[in-house]
């Protein structure tokens, strides 16, 4: 699994335990609707400085985002 891969699930996850939609996230980082989705479905990679406005709208650390799960 590429860290593409690792960030969509983590991105995916998080905000739905935030109870947030794409469309909230996306406003609170500043940054479409589209382009969420596309990082969510791994179609997208997300800059690092894209990577700390969406943990910063998630309230979380950019690391949480890229952390690879345990095998």
């Amino acid at each position: 699994m590429d860290l593409r891969e690792v960030m969509a699930i983590n991105l995916r996850r998080i905000r739905h335990d935030k109870n947030m939609t794409q469309e909230e996230l996306a406003d609170r980082a500043g940054l479409s609707a589209r382009y969420i989705g596309a990082i969510e479905r791994a179609n997208k990679s997300a800059s690092v400085t894209v990577l700390g406005r969406i943990a910063e709208a998630l309230g979380v650390e950019a690391a949480a985002l890229i952390k690879r799960p345990r095998q």
